[in-house]
């Protein structure tokens, strides 16, 4: 009985994990980590081994280093300013919290546009370097799913061993 109770509470984890990769500012891996992790030491290890958590917590703080250096590396590559990553955040934080989470992108998209041309850029590249970091965060969002939905594959299989 409490095998089930921790698969349901574990499980929940790692389902906030899931919806939190799609979430600009939210640690999605590392709560399904969590997840794993507390259902792996509630049954004593049996179920996910101490080396499949290690594995895991592994690929979670590479992930959560990939989240954090991608922006700075796309900003590089597209030589973006400080303005430009500075409206880029802020208008990904504001449309999530006035508007809701599809608006995210596009707040991000337009703030970096703002930022850009506050810098004195011209509007095409402006428009380019925006762009250019959607496209880091949609890729740092998929590789979050992708880490996420494995850990959750290895939570349900480990119920049938």
């Amino acid at each position: 009985m409490l095998t089930i109770i921790l698969a349901i509470i574990c499980t929940i984890l790692v389902l906030i994990g899931l919806a939190s990769t799609i979430l600009p500012f939210m640690p999605g891996a590392t709560i399904a980590w969590l997840g794993l992790f507390i259902f792996a030491i509630g049954t004593g290890f049996k179920r996910i081994s101490i080396i499949t958590t290690i594995v895991f917590f592994v690929v979670t703080l590479l992930t959560f280093v990939f989240d954090f250096f991608a922006p700075i590396m796309i900003a590089r590559k597209y030589k973006t300013s400080k303005l430009g990553t500075l409206g880029g955040r802020l208008g990904s934080f504001l449309s999530n919290v006035t508007l809701g989470y599809p608006w995210t992108i596009i707040g991000h998209f337009g703030g970096t546009i703002l930022g850009e041309l506050m810098d004195k850029r011209q509007l095409g590249q402006a428009l380019k370097i925006a762009f250019g970091t959607i496209i880091g965060m949609i890729a740092s969002m998929l590789l979050n799913i992708i880490v996420v939905l494995i850990i959750l594959g290895f939570l349900i299989g480990s119920w049938f061993r």
